[in-house]
């Protein structure tokens, strides 16, 4: 028979707008992988920040977190695959950060352990809000200055603001083919997010990864957001859900359900085996 790797988003997608996974969804689910259903997901979040909201949901095989920078395995948070920046292309984003007048929330891993560094004198609204929805977060490095910003081995930079004033540095990155960089209006929030990544940093990379690991012949994808085109251009099908952006619908398989009505879960009872 053949072999199906199955892959969701999180965020707008297998989340409801309240940040959390139903009751419904989660049961399906789990029934279904303990039936041999291959399932996991593929989030912009960190697996710490992953694992509240995906609380309770199996995952019994790695996980695919920051856009695609790292696979890892839920349980014990080991590594299997992950991407960084080489000096030379940080520097060239630490210039454009400088010349923009950007500050972002720097992801990197400082003595071999992982930090998520910003400037505090620079938070805006958008920054605000993030940091309020992960009180506690073991990763947070506060500085009072930029001093030590950028220390360690950095795999991922977030920018949260207007779009006016994301859009220069959005421009000079999306067509270099040393990074994967994405500009999105943040979920149910006036913010945008501007991420900026290693180029073999994608969903569609530590998908493939899977793919190899699991000796799986397909790939069903579920998505709603612009950093889910990857995914879909290498999936066999690709189901976008119904409060999806347009962009993401036109190249779906087809459209299903909302993430508030269970679309994705309702899905895969239906359809599998």
């Amino acid at each position: 028979m053949m072999k199906t790797l199955y892959v969701t988003d999180l965020d707008g997608t297998l989340l409801n707008s309240k940040d959390y996974i139903s009751n419904y969804s989660i049961n399906i689910i789990n029934n279904l992988v303990e039936q041999g259903m291959i399932f996991t997901y593929a989030t912009a979040r960190s697996l710490v920040s992953a694992s509240v909201v995906a609380e309770g949901l199996s995952a019994k095989i790695p996980v695919i977190a920051y856009n695609g920078a790292f696979i890892l395995n839920p349980s014990t948070g080991e590594i299997i695959s992950s991407a960084f920046f080489t000096k030379e292309e940080t520097d060239r984003i630490i210039d454009c950060m400088n010349r923009y007048q950007i500050y972002p929330l720097v992801y990197s891993y400082i003595n071999g352990i992982e930090k998520v560094s910003w400037i505090t004198t620079e938070e805006n609204e958008g920054i605000r809000y993030y940091l309020t929805k992960r009180k506690g977060d073991k990763r947070f490095r506060p500085l009072r200055n930029p001093v030590g910003l950028y220390d360690g081995q950095i795999f991922y930079f977030t920018c949260i603001g207007e779009q006016e004033k994301l859009l220069p540095l959005y421009d000079e990155f999306r067509e270099d083919r040393n990074y994967t960089c994405t500009l999105q209006k943040e979920l149910y929030r006036p913010e945008y997010w501007c991420e900026i990544m290693p180029r073999q940093a994608t969903k569609a990379n530590a998908i493939k990864t899977l793919k190899g690991l699991w000796q799986c012949d397909r790939v069903v994808s579920f998505g709603d957001g612009i950093n889910d085109i990857p995914m879909f251009q290498i999936s066999d099908e690709c189901y976008a859900v119904k409060n999806a952006v347009e962009e993401l619908k036109n190249m779906a398989t087809s459209v299903i359900g909302s993430n508030d009505s269970d679309g994705v879960a309702k899905w895969l009872l239906e359809h599998v085996e």
